[in-house]
């Protein structure tokens, strides 16, 4: 059509709304995501006064975002028969999903240090994980359970929303927080450094 009305011609309609709304959504995520990780890598950054935990920590929080997007993707397109993901819940599943994730690792990591200082690093890890374990996976559970509840409303944007949340909670609170932070063994070497330092008075 532009070539026959030239470049200043506007199209209107649905097609041409659905087109912009999906270059807007990719343009917010290329801005929003990397902004986001930033911030959180400086919070994570000044909590442990670290350089590798909060990298390490980051990256198992989008881990289990795009393990939750893959899983959600072939439960739409198989299971639910839709055409594909809403172009904004990317974004929004994003953006919980980081801010639970974080404020998991929060959680675990403070207690884990503050064990490791009297205990070492491996028994702290494990004094941590164990006092903080079930208070994590129940506010998981509940949380992964609320937001589940969305699927049952008949808006397609919302029902995905629901269940990515959902099962990225899920993913997070089961699979990455109670075996992967834990066992990451340059978490592990910077909680001994923290211990050491502590001790020393450091």
């Amino acid at each position: 059509m532009r070539e026959v009305a030239g470049e200043a011609a506007l199209v209107g309609g649905s097609s041409a709304e659905k087109l912009d709304e999906v270059e807007t959504n990719e343009s917010d995520r290329n801005l929003v995501m990397p902004l986001i990780l930033l911030v959180v890598l400086a919070i994570l950054g000044l909590l442990l006064r670290a350089i590798v935990a909060p990298l390490v920590l980051v990256a198992t929080v989008v881990v289990s975002y795009f393990g939750a997007l893959g899983l959600c993707n072939l439960l739409f397109g198989q299971v639910l028969g839709f055409a594909g993901l809403e172009s904004s819940v990317p974004l929004i599943g994003f953006l919980f999903l980081v801010a639970l994730g974080v404020d998991y690792n929060i959680f675990l990591m403070t207690r884990i240090r503050e064990e490791a200082v009297r205990h070492g690093t491996v028994e702290g890890t494990k004094r941590g994980l164990a006092v903080t374990g079930g208070v994590i996976t129940s506010a998981g559970v509940v949380l992964a359970a609320t937001f589940a509840v969305l699927a049952s409303l008949p808006l397609v944007m919302l029902v995905e929303i629901g269940i990515l949340v959902a099962v990225g909670v899920l993913i997070d609170t089961l699979l990455v927080r109670s075996v992967v932070v834990p066992r990451t063994d340059d978490v592990a070497g910077l909680e001994d450094l923290v211990a050491q330092r502590a001790l020393a008075g450091g």
